[in-house]
């Protein structure tokens, strides 16, 4: 499974329809920004805007955008990232371990040299004069949070073609690189919507970069990416400007819930200090984390394994922050668990 979420398939291995499944793969939102979606004054008769005029004023309203710098919406922030990266076809790329391989994949896809930093371990500014960087603050499936001026300062010395993905940023106190663009035409940020506003069906992110280089994309791209109604939820979620400081408290509150859930079960060599709406675990090493999912599968609880990121093995497991009902029947499930079951489990 390359993609957390994907509850039918575990759903039909688990023998139960999808609304049954305990996802703790898909790192969404467990509350949504619009409760009652009106959708009385959508059109759906007509072509929507091609231009996404309406959405693209309700993102600046939520997100500033500078003097000089424009937006591009898109079906999603790996769509973003995925058309960047095919219109700039870079060279040299840099891409910062651990970190979703669907960024690997479409690196080899587009040809070119791959080099991979281990964020953990290596030196951050040791790259490439000249080369591209793909950067996600904060990181997943870990959830770190960059302090980003001096890693800037010193990768814009190196002349680099920066790409920030800040998809997770909205769940924190975090400041945005955005105001960097002014200055730097090199650099391009991806946001994500979907996942902060707790609507993982509605495909919406965004990229941010100075007005001649989205034009320049532009050009590429085709019309009529997003469906009016799409667009109709996602103007009124981001209208929604209380969401934002109630959903980053709950964000706090459920994760140290979850904290206290993953390190009082004992299964856990390691739990990492995120600050993202997921927590990332590692289990010792001589356990697996799809026996972990097995051992879930009778109470239909989805986990993350997270050997298909880059950089990690199977040992590693991702959980997202959910309501705390969800995280109290989480702990009831892993609580009668003990490391000699895990290693019991023939896969």
């Amino acid at each position: 499974m390359q993609h957390g979420g994907n509850i039918y398939q575990f759903a039909e291995h688990c023998g139960c329809l999808p609304e049954h499944v305990v996802d703790f793969s898909a790192n969404i939102n467990p509350k949504q920004a619009v409760e009652n979606l009106n959708l009385m004054d959508v059109q759906l008769g007509p072509y929507g805007d091609p231009d996404y005029k309406a959405l693209k004023h309700a993102i600046s309203q939520r997100y500033p955008i500078p003097e000089g710098v424009d937006i591009e919406v898109f079906n999603g922030a790996s769509a973003a990232i995925f058309a960047l990266l095919r219109w700039l076809k870079p060279k040299n790329l840099v891409l910062f371990s651990p970190l979703y391989i669907e960024y690997k994949s479409i690196a080899v896809q587009l040809g070119g040299e791959i080099t991979i930093i281990n964020r953990w371990t290596e030196s951050l500014v040791d790259v490439p004069f000249g080369s591209t960087l793909i950067f996600v603050n904060p990181s997943t499936p870990d959830g770190l949070l960059y302090e980003m001026s001096a890693l800037l300062a010193q990768w814009q010395a190196a002349d680099c073609t920066l790409i920030i993905d800040e998809s997770f940023l909205d769940f924190c106190e975090g400041e945005s690189v955005a105001e960097v663009i002014v200055n730097y035409p090199k650099l391009y940020l991806i946001k994500s919507l979907s996942k902060f506003y707790g609507c993982a069906g509605i495909r919406i992110g965004f990229l941010m970069a100075q007005t001649q280089a989205i034009a320049g994309l532009k050009l590429l791209e085709p019309a009529w990416k997003l469906s009016s109604l799409d667009m109709a939820y996602m103007q009124q979620a981001l209208a929604n400007t209380d969401f934002i400081s109630h959903t980053r408290q709950q964000t706090i509150t459920l994760r140290l819930l979850l904290a206290g859930v993953l390190k009082q079960c004992g299964l856990f060599a390691e739990i990492y200090q995120g600050l993202a709406n997921f927590l990332l675990v590692r289990l010792p090493d001589d356990c697996d984390g799809y026996a972990l999912q097995s051992l879930l599968v009778p109470a239909r609880m989805l986990i993350r394994v997270c050997d298909n990121f880059e950089g990690l093995d199977k040992r590693y497991v991702r959980f997202a922050v959910k309501d705390e009902q969800t995280i109290k029947q989480l702990e009831q499930v892993l609580k009668p668990l003990t490391i000699a079951d895990l290693r019991s489990v023939k896969l």
